[in-house]
């Protein structure tokens, strides 16, 4: 028996990346899906769920638009008779816009996805989870939202309100049964992150890529749905209102450059 079996799980951003991982990683531990993203390419996370023996339904859309993430929610239900656990993982970066070169608009654009849509997760989510008094609620942060460094200012604030995010609601639904938490990935090599690594490759020096963390390597997707997998299971049962941080060990310092042994 799977860790997930007989649970229904919801992911968002599961076109590519940490979301398409997390997708084949729960489906194999024997969750049936329901997964998003704004890109086509979900469609084909879909038929690589379904091609291992997966069950999986796919949508199309926004989420960082409430009328979508109901949806999506209600497909669930409607799809496989309720909901154990959904991960808010889809999120842009914004690149990085210099400073003043930003706007009011730029800010909220990146607040919408990244921030409010975390939490329209968490809303409609928390209204099937609730009356059942159970259920797994998970953000994708990120160690930007930690600290300067590892992201514009506007993904930066995003993602610490992700962070508090986790917090507070885990608070609001104090004696209910239902857990958030978020997690903070490092350096992942994802859609998401692409520019770095093709920079690095065109110029020869990806062997560069993570360089300031102790394992002085980048991630992989896989090791983020992991986490995952940790936090939407059972063996997570006394886990709540945290961030988990899966970065590397590049959170454990001011980071230098760095000789090695």
């Amino acid at each position: 028996m799977g860790r997930l079996s007989g649970r229904t799980a919801v992911i968002t951003g599961a076109g590519s990346g940490i979301g398409r991982a997390a997708s084949l990683l729960f489906a194999q531990e024997g969750a049936s899906l329901v997964i998003a993203d704004k890109a086509e390419t979900v469609n084909e996370t879909a038929d690589m769920v379904r091609a291992a023996g997966g069950k999986a339904a796919a949508l199309v859309g926004d989420a960082g638009e409430e009328a979508f993430v109901e949806s999506l929610i209600g497909r669930a239900v409607s799809e496989y008779g309720g909901l154990d656990v959904c991960w808010a993982n889809a999120g842009v970066s914004g690149g990085w816009t210099e400073f003043d070169q930003q706007d009011a608009a730029f800010w909220a654009e990146i607040l919408r996805v990244n921030l409010i849509g975390a939490f329209l997760a968490v809303k409609h989510a928390s209204r099937v989870m609730l009356p059942k008094g159970r259920g797994s609620i998970i953000m994708t942060a990120s160690v930007a939202g930690i600290r300067s460094g590892a992201g514009g200012s506007p993904y930066s604030a995003s993602k610490a309100g992700v962070i508090n995010l986790a917090q507070t609601a885990a608070n609001e639904f104090y004696g209910a049964g239902v857990r958030v938490n978020c997690i903070c990935p490092g350096l992942i090599e994802t859609g998401m992150t692409k520019p770095i690594f093709d920079g690095a490759r065109a110029r020869g020096n990806e062997d560069k890529i993570g360089q300031l963390n102790p394992l002085a390597r980048y991630g992989l997707p896989g090791e983020i749905a992991s986490a995952g997998l940790f936090l939407a299971s059972d063996d997570s049962s006394y886990v709540n209102g945290q961030a988990i941080v899966v970065d590397g060990g590049l959170s454990s310092s001011h980071p230098v450059v760095r000789r090695k042994r």
